[in-house]
């Protein structure tokens, strides 16, 4: 943990409830205790530059993500394990995400 950051805080029903006008781009899991985004690129190497970039937010933030990437596509879960579920920390690196997804010209995949 980097000594800087506050520990996580977990996320509030009513905090959790607001997400989808937040992060519209996100699914919630069922049971709420993650949030997932499935995007697509032009190719492999806008996905990699991607993937480059939201590895640098997530380092800053000291919270990763579970993701997977397959050629133009890429799939990304957040949690927190420290708390069992949704924290401030998913909701900053999410917002992180999207910025970088913007930045790659990301489409939301099917």
């Amino acid at each position: 943990m980097h000594a800087d950051l506050p520990p996580a805080t977990p996320l509030m029903p009513a905090e959790i409830a607001a997400l989808p006008q937040r992060l519209p781009l996100w699914t919630r899991e069922a049971g709420d205790k993650a949030i997932e985004r499935h995007l697509r690129f032009t190719d492999f190497t806008a996905a990699f530059g991607f993937m480059s970039a939201v590895a640098q937010a997530a380092e800053r933030l000291d919270h990763h993500p579970e993701w997977s990437n397959v050629y133009d596509r890429v799939s990304i879960r957040l949690t927190t394990h420290d708390t069992g579920g949704l924290s401030d920390r998913d909701v900053a690196l999410a917002e992180a995400i999207d910025a970088a997804a913007t930045r790659f010209n990301a489409a939301r995949a099917k």
